[in-house]
């Protein structure tokens, strides 16, 4: 099994920044990706950024610009820089794994992000 603990979330004016972490540890034998979704009221779940084990990333459109995805692949652990937060970048912030050999996905508890205008 492979557990996930994310921190980072907050209350922020808009315009202010955060930086979410989440880290993975158990039974892990590879990474194939690290990546963060988040889900606002009455809204779907929907992908904020990802990164693969090959360094490739891939953004929303909503947060390009704005939001920084990063790994430390040493500690099993993804970030996500977030500047010039927004009132509608307020959601739960669930983190991402997916492990190899075949592609299992384990998702964190989620932490939430207020940004207050």
């Amino acid at each position: 099994q492979v557990q996930l603990v994310e921190s980072g979330g907050g209350l922020v004016q808009a315009g202010g920044s955060l930086r979410l972490s989440c880290a993975a540890s158990g039974r892990i034998f590879l990474i194939n990706v690290m990546g963060w979704y988040r889900q606002g009221p009455g809204k779907q779940r929907e992908l904020v950024a990802t990164r693969t084990s090959g360094g490739s990333t891939n953004y929303a459109d909503s947060v390009k610009g704005r939001f920084t995805i990063s790994t430390d692949n040493a500690k099993n652990t993804v970030y996500l820089q977030m500047n010039s937060l927004k009132p509608e970048d307020t959601a739960v912030y669930y983190c991402k794994v997916v492990t190899g050999p075949y592609d299992v996905d384990y998702w964190g508890q989620g932490t939430q992000v207020t940004v207050s205008s």
